[in-house]
């Protein structure tokens, strides 16, 4: 169980675990980052808080407390090998939690001005990505039409410096594909900039960023900005455990905060002061003579300023956000309270449908929010109120008990008042936001033995008031179980179901909608296994059953095969994969998640009846100089043209290569 050599090789798995729990859209960049970091600079054994536990996220609550105690117990770890003698760990989890831990002892004393500069840690990437084919919005010259304003190309520059874990530095720098370079609305170069200087310490001052942030608190309900994640097979993980203040270092060009903020340590006290203001992407409606600048019709998530309409809506909204964290801890009771104000510099306008009713309106919204956790022996108790001044409330409440060392559950019950409003708001539901909706979740693991383990959940929901496509009151349920087989470290084999079953409008064009049931049903075997020290192979084989109440039953499935090279301190590496797809629409397509460059990430959406093949490669050119290159192709069988929108490509395949370049020194 010694460490590995190549990062990559430790942090892929649990980069595709994470990625069963999250959409095409996801930003894994933060999280893949987060653990090389901590792949280069252990988390210290004797020396970490709960927090920076937290952050490996495949740690549940119960298993970060057992490891405290474990060290309060009987002392200092002499060695990380003592974390197998810790209850609530398997072996599994120690195998993922070595790489990053370490009984090494670092310190401050004795800094100075070169101490930053010749033993610090630097980083640049360049990254360079683009379509091959040429895409509908590349090729229309009509100004009076919709189109791409920019190149194909995409690039990223990342700039990260790093003295121990104490203080770091980062710059990201990003052009999306159809973007202008250095003309139009990105006349200063890159359309995204993002950066920020950042302290970690273990005194008063325990953090403090300067520039882009994120922060999480309790269960999201009130205040969590950047990597969060909603239901999956990670039961035990359900639980958010919040880090609280953190310097931002993803390329999503939403889900921060621009400012300043720090956290002080007052013995048992901790005190997070914050402000931010940063202009955001918003449409623009009714706009007059009387009221020029008119009002915010939606703020825009993509980030993406490649057309004349995406370009005027860029930065054309303001936001000011200030507010204070103070979290109180007590043995093993922590409480917090969390208090902001969001400030915007225009109206958000009603909504025109029914389902809009209770929606945002104004420019000016305050929250606050309550939150604990607790543990007691074997239990972990977890929740959050939270409130929006003038509008409604949310709460939730949680336990995750381990019932005997085979055995934990977690239950969940969440109550989200359909006008509970928050800009930053992550918490545990059925829809992307946590408003309007009602739940109690329940989910099992079950490890009769080292080689296996059953985990599964079920989730029912109602949402009070109307929805998008959905025009009166509804309900639904979600049902997963998965059975896990790993006879040795080097094979692993897992044989998954999810149900899930909810109320949509039925499709006739009527002023009156009725509900009707729609269900999705997903099966997957995927198989692991080592061929030898260098080569693993991956197989796996999922089917989609998609079936809205009157219609016709909708199928879809995928096949495929995945070989990864990875030897011990070879120059080289890198995998491949040939998959064979055919659904019956877009409603049965399959998301699988794909290895990628470094910090890159990819979930591409199959469907329509075709091949995917891509390689992925790494070549180390000298101690310090990386090099990547992924190239993928798909080939439609069915289709003649591919895409939709501006993104059409004539033709029946689509092919993207990405180039990538690490200098570290």
């Amino acid at each position: 169980m010694a460490q590995v050599d190549d990062a990559n090789a430790v942090i892929e798995p649990i980069i595709e675990s994470v990625a069963e729990n999250a959409g095409e859209d996801f930003d894994y960049s933060e999280l893949t980052e987060r653990l090389n970091f901590y792949f280069r600079n252990p988390i210290n054994l004797n020396k970490a808080s709960e927090q920076q536990f937290r952050e490996l996220v495949f740690l549940s609550p119960l298993q970060i407390s057992a490891i405290i105690d474990r060290r309060r117990k009987t002392g200092p770890y002499l060695s990380a090998l003592e974390l197998q003698s810790v209850d609530g760990l398997d072996l599994e989890t120690v195998r993922m939690l070595l790489p990053f831990v370490t009984v090494n002892k670092t310190s401050l004393n004795g800094l100075s001005v070169a101490d930053a500069l010749h033993k610090s840690s630097n980083e640049l990437t360049f990254l360079y990505g683009q379509v091959l084919q040429k895409q509908k919005g590349y090729t229309i010259t009509d100004t009076n039409k919709s189109r791409y304003l920019g190149s194909p190309e995409r690039y990223l520059v990342r700039y990260r410096y790093h003295y121990g874990e104490h203080f770091s530095a980062s710059l990201n720098m990003e052009k999306d594909a159809g973007e202008q370079f250095f003309a139009g609305v990105q006349s200063s170069g890159f359309d995204f900039y993002s950066g920020n200087v950042a302290y970690r310490g273990d005194g008063v001052i325990g953090k403090a960023v300067l520039g882009d942030y994120s922060l999480q608190f309790g269960q999201g309900l009130t205040m969590w900005s950047g990597l969060s994640f909603g239901k999956g097979a990670s039961v035990a993980t359900v639980p958010k455990q919040d880090i609280g203040l953190k310097p931002y270092t993803s390329t999503n060009e939403m889900l921060f905060l621009r400012g300043a903020a720090v956290t002080l340590n007052l013995k048992a006290l901790s005190v997070t002061p914050f402000v931010s203001y940063r202009k955001l992407d918003a449409s623009t409606v009714n706009r007059d003579t009387i009221n020029p600048d008119g009002q915010t019709g939606s703020l825009n998530q993509m980030g993406l300023h490649r057309t004349p309409t995406e370009a005027d809506n860029r930065n054309n909204t303001s936001q000011l956000v200030y507010g204070i964290n103070a979290g109180y801890t007590i043995g093993r009771l922590n409480v917090g309270s969390v208090v902001y104000h969001t400030d915007y510099n225009r109206d958000f306008a009603p909504g025109k449908y029914l389902y809009n009713q209770y929606d945002f309106t104004g420019k000016s919204l305050s929250n606050a929010g309550l939150y604990y956790n607790y543990s007691w022996r074997n239990l972990y108790f977890y929740g959050e109120v939270a409130k929006s001044v003038d509008y409604g409330s949310a709460w939730l409440q949680g336990v995750l008990a381990s019932l005997s060392p085979q055995v934990s559950l977690v239950l969940m019950y969440r109550d989200y008042q359909k006008n509970y409003q928050s800009f930053f708001n992550q918490a545990l539901a059925e829809s992307s936001v946590a408003y309007n909706e009602r739940g109690f979740y329940s989910g099992f693991i079950i490890s009769p033995g080292s080689k296996y383990e059953f985990t599964g959940y079920v989730d029912f929901f109602r949402f009070p008031w109307l929805k998008y496509k959905v025009d009166a009151p509804s309900s639904g349920y979600e049902v997963l179980t998965q059975f896990t087989y790993m006879p040795n470290k080097q094979v692993k084999a897992y044989l998954r179901y999810k149900l899930e079953n909810k109320q949509e409008n039925d499709d006739i064009a009527n002023a009156i909608n009725f509900l009707q049931q729609v269900q999705r049903q997903n099966y997957r075997f995927d198989l692991r296994y080592s061929i030898s020290k260098a080569f693993q192979l991956g197989n796996r084989v999922e089917l989609m059953r998609y079936h809205k109440e009157d219609h016709a039953a909708e199928w879809g499935y995928v096949a495929y095969q995945d070989l990864s090279y990875n030897p011990m301190f070879s120059k080289f590496s890198g995998n491949l994969r040939f998959a064979v797809f055919d659904t019956q629409g877009y409603n049965s397509r399959i998301y699988t998640y794909e290895n990628d460059v470094l910090y890159g990430f990819s979930v591409p959406g199959l469907q329509d009846r075709g091949v995917r093949f891509y390689i992925n490669g790494r070549y180390r050119v000298r101690r310090g100089l990386d090099f990547w290159v992924k190239y993928a192709v798909t080939q439609y069988t069915n289709r003649d043209d591919i895409g939709s929108g501006l993104d059409v490509i004539n033709g029946n395949t689509r092919s993207d290569i990405k180039l990538q370049l690490r200098y570290q020194f």
